[in-house]
């Protein structure tokens, strides 16, 4: 039986995705960002469908341990790093690189009298103004943690983004120009050891300047674009994710009639509706506006009234031959999920990471 609403995966997609980001930086590693549960695609899955790259990215530890206790060799980072001694040992236990971007780890690290057990990623801030050292406190740090026992030297080197994703914002070369200068205050066998780190996808795709020993891809590898203007297809990317459900009613409202809760769609001429058993319990957006495209049998109707929970209306009008059971899709199979994205007025990561439990996953070769 097709369940109710289900999401299909085409995880071939992702070696695509994981080419286009070689083609964009062909000199640099790939550590791709796998957090917030693949971005909703499944961490376990999307860790076997990417296994050609060469590190992983999680947010927190206990993603990086759900990895390793899964069987995955790969190199992984815990972008969040540790904050007590206790993940500290957790992530010398799983064998996993950690992000160090505040005084409290620099102690934690100095009070261990292990060798050589753990590599870091020293995090500078160049105006994202969230996690990391600004830089005139970045000299002093490094030089306290090399001369930390317990850290594999040398001491790899990270900066993050704060508005890639504008092509036209200099921020991002003032964060580039921020990062190198930094790094050049340090001795040149130093600078000449130390990875370095600053590009995410919109750097990847847009900012040549970004690019440095790594490469921290996210959101394309799912094929979705960063940028508002573009969506991932149109970058040469292929999505992983389509949501689907089906029409479970169809009926003939009048003109005047009032459609979902609170009434705020009201029929200008008699209408056929139809009735998708998807809503925001599932994951689609609650703030989705009304023409909102929703695919039906293939073709593009209108959503009218608001989303509810389990269920969301549509403008059949331009489809007088549905019935209930036909098929509904929500995003993919030539409907953009940045389009939709746009629509409820959000960014497409929200919508991917947002799919909920109740909805099936199920991998495109097994259909």
């Amino acid at each position: 039986m097709i369940p109710a609403a289900y999401a299909v995966l085409d995880l071939e997609a992702a070696a695509h995705n994981v080419q286009r980001v070689r083609d964009y930086a062909p000199n640099a590693k790939i550590m791709a960002v796998i957090k917030a549960n693949g971005y909703g695609h499944g961490l376990l899955r999307i860790a076997e469908a990417l296994q050609a790259v060469d590190a992983f990215a999680v947010a927190r530890v206990d993603e990086g341990i759900r990895l390793r206790k899964a069987g995955i060799k790969t190199r992984i980072a815990v972008l969040e790093g540790f904050t007590c001694a206790e993940e500290l040992d957790e992530l010398l236990h799983y064998q996993l690189d950690a992000v160090v971007h505040s005084f409290i780890q620099v102690e934690i690290l100095e009070s261990r009298a292990e060798r050589g057990r753990i590599a870091i990623w020293l995090k500078l801030d160049t105006g994202m103004n969230r996690l990391g050292f600004k830089p005139n406190q970045f000299n002093l740090v490094y030089q306290r943690l090399t001369q930390c026992s317990i850290i594999r030297q040398p001491i790899n080197l990270m900066t993050h983004l704060a508005n890639a994703d504008d092509k036209q914002d200099a921020t991002t070369l003032k964060q580039i120009r921020w990062f190198n200068d930094t790094l050049a205050t340090l001795a040149p066998e130093l600078q000449l050891a130390s990875e370095r780190s600053i590009a995410n996808s919109a750097g990847i795709l847009a900012w040549q300047e970004a690019l440095t020993d790594w490469v921290r891809p996210g959101i394309m590898l799912y094929g979705i674009s960063p940028f508002s203007d573009s969506t991932g297809e149109q970058l040469g990317l292929k999505p992983l994710m389509s949501l689907h459900s089906r029409l479970i009613a169809v009926k003939r409202i009048a003109k005047g009639d009032k459609v979902g809760y609170s009434g705020t769609w009201v029929c200008e001429k008699p209408t056929t509706l139809g009735v998708a058993a998807i809503g925001y319990g599932d994951g689609y957006p609650r703030y989705a506006k009304a023409g909102t495209p929703v695919l039906v049998n293939g073709q593009r109707v209108p959503l009218i009234g608001r989303v509810s929970m389990d269920m969301i209306t549509v403008d059949l009008e331009t489809q007088p031959n549905a019935n209930p059971g036909d098929p509904v899709t929500l995003w993919g199979n030539g409907l953009a999920v940045e389009e939709i994205a746009l629509c409820a007025d959000t960014i497409a990561y929200t919508l991917v990471c947002g799919v909920t439990q109740r909805v099936q996953i199920v991998e495109k070769t097994a259909l």
